[in-house]
């Protein structure tokens, strides 16, 4: 491995850590021989993390954050007990959020107490079969509160994309 890879898995290790705990960090990176770096080809900087060619995480230059992929939630579901990165939501919606239909409050049962808006969530049934990623849109307390409203953005439903 070179120097260059080295400072760059360092600093992905860094943002894992601070965004997910380093626990999810030794979980997605549990073999560094398999991860490879995507730089953008207009600026050079990381782009897109892959572990063994399907892609883990994606930094989104706006904010210097992580993005999860579904091969990364499915990496983290197997490994960490549920509710942890997770919003579960009733078994019989399944199907529209595994299209990418977005989570309304009235829909989700469960959710782990420590996600704050604007943070990454893994969107499981109640058997925590994964549906969907997205990105929380309100505070915990709001979701669990109000009877309506958007709670998630879906980015990415199993059914809509391979990855």
């Amino acid at each position: 491995m070179n120097h260059q890879f080295n400072l760059a898995l360092r600093k992905i290790k860094g943002i894992t850590d601070y965004q997910f705990g380093s626990d999810i960090t030794d979980i997605l990176f549990d073999d560094v021989k398999k991860i490879s770096v995507e730089r953008s080809k207009n600026t050079n900087k990381i782009r897109y993390i892959y572990y063994n060619k399907n892609l883990l995480l994606t930094l989104r230059p706006t904010n210097g954050l992580l993005t999860l992929s579904l091969f990364s939630a499915n990496k983290i579901i197997k490994k960490i007990p549920a509710p942890r990165l997770r919003t579960v939501v009733l078994t019989e919606i399944s199907d529209f959020i595994k299209k990418g239909r977005n989570v309304f409050c009235k829909h989700v049962i469960d959710i782990d107490p420590e996600l704050r808006p604007l943070d990454e969530a893994i969107i499981v049934n109640q058997k925590d079969e994964l549906l969907a990623i997205g990105r929380l849109k309100i505070s915990v307390d709001y979701i669990k509160s109000f009877k309506y409203g958007v709670a998630i953005l879906v980015r990415k439903g199993i059914d809509k994309s391979k990855n």
